[in-house]
């Protein structure tokens, strides 16, 4: 807690200098080098609102246009940024990005432990609490950030290329642990009340028992088709039966989504010298499909926040927790949870455990912990059966984040130059 109000009390001390000494046109710059970037977010957010608001972007297009993101542009974009960048020596120069993902997660989920236990949500509503407030966003609009902060030729990072592309491998880097945390811990905390449902309106009301085949729990984000069984095939092999017996108990089936597959084989190909000179170098015989990648990886950034933009428009009116709470996990996701990161950030750069002189990395680090609320947990809660108060929860911290993501990333380029 020190390190942070040290951290602050230099900032407003620079600012302070810069305003009597005339050197107000560099805080002036690093605002807007901030801004800037949320600004593009907002503006590519909104109008993908509007087309969903006048009926222009329908229900089942913005499904269509989330599947592609999610399926395929996603994907292409960490594969290509991944492969190109990572090493064997890099993985292990990184290996604080993924825990600082679990240490995020472990950090948000006890501020959202302590303020849900202050404020008592509705019921049943306790566990979603402190998930809306532990789990950020750690890649999608990390990336769009990244994107237009380098794009920027004044930016403080330097080279836009090498920006872009040092930045969005970290993220990625990240990604795969956010997936299984999502996909096995916040599918854990959203699991339906006893009475079967959220709403609570309905839990007086005859509901037929679901299929035990589709029922929420065990319906997958990317649906598998099932495999026929044949009760006169001969018994499975001791080894197959226990990968089968794993695939299923740790529900890698949902875990294993195309973006973590991506990074994996990004990861894999990279760290391996001949295949990435096969694929990942410019002259090499196979490039042309990681340049197909890149291609329409460039097309992830405006195709993300028209759907995320689209998926807010339900979202004001819809929710039951009501004001109390919402402002809660409004103000602990946004206020309170950036803090306490850049605390972990700033302790673990005085450990001496991350990469010398390389400012993009702990950029990306403080951003891992500023973010609001994942859109991924608001897709888990509607398999959940709470996505309807998800939608209203991501609608109001999104709206509040444009000033609260503003005010962070100003603060840690003060810290980081």
């Amino acid at each position: 807690m020190k390190l942070i109000l040290g951290n602050m009390e230099r900032f407003l001390a620079q600012v302070l200098i810069e305003n009597q000494g005339g050197g107000g046109e560099s805080l002036a710059g690093t605002i807007k080098i901030a801004v800037l970037p949320i600004a593009k977010v907002f503006t590519i957010c909104f109008l993908g609102f509007l087309l969903a608001y006048f009926k222009l972007l329908s229900a089942a297009g913005r499904k269509l246009l989330n599947g592609l993101v999610f399926s395929l542009l996603l994907p292409c974009l960490i594969f290509s940024q991944l492969g190109q960048a990572i090493t064997l020596q890099k993985m292990i120069d990184w290996w604080f990005i993924p825990f600082n993902v679990v240490l995020a997660t472990l950090s948000g989920s006890l501020i959202g432990l302590i303020v849900a236990s202050i404020i008592r949500p509705p019921y049943p509503f306790f566990k979603f609490t402190i998930v809306q407030i532990g789990i950020g966003n750690i890649g999608n609009i990390p990336l769009v950030l990244i994107a237009a902060l380098c794009r920027d030729k004044s930016n403080p990072f330097g080279d836009s290329e090498k920006c872009a592309q040092d930045g969005n491998a970290y993220i990625s880097f990240g990604q795969w642990v956010g997936a299984i945390i999502l996909y096995t811990y916040v599918f854990h905390m959203l699991e339906p009340p006893p009475e079967g449902t959220f709403d609570i309106a309905d839990i007086n009301l005859p509901v037929k028992n679901p299929d035990k085949d589709t029922s929420p729990e065990q319906v997958p984000l990317v649906k598998h088709e099932a495999v026929p069984t044949n009760s006169d095939a001969p018994k499975k092999g001791k080894i197959q039966g226990f990968l089968e017996f794993v695939y299923v108990k740790l529900k890698l089936n949902q875990i294993l989504q195309p973006p973590i597959v991506a990074s994996i084989l990004a990861m894999v190909i990279g760290c391996v010298p001949f295949l990435k000179r096969l694929i990942f170098t410019t002259d090499a015989p196979l490039y042309f499909f990681t340049d197909s990648c890149t291609i329409l990886g460039g097309a992830m950034i405006p195709c993300i926040l028209l759907a995320l933009g689209g998926n807010l428009v339900d979202g004001p009116g819809s929710s039951k927790l009501g004001l109390r709470t919402t402002s809660a996990i409004i103000f602990a996701r946004l206020v309170l949870v950036p803090p306490t990161g850049l605390g972990i950030v700033t302790l673990a750069d005085k450990l001496g455990v991350l990469p010398p002189n390389d400012k993009m990395f702990r950029f990306v680090l403080l951003l891992q912990h500023t973010m609001p609320t994942s859109v991924l947990a608001g897709a888990v809660a509607s398999l959940r059966g709470c996505g309807r108060d998800a939608a209203a929860v991501l609608f109001w911290v999104h709206v509040f984040a444009i000033l609260s993501m503003a005010g962070w990333i100003v603060l840690y380029l003060h810290i980081l130059f």
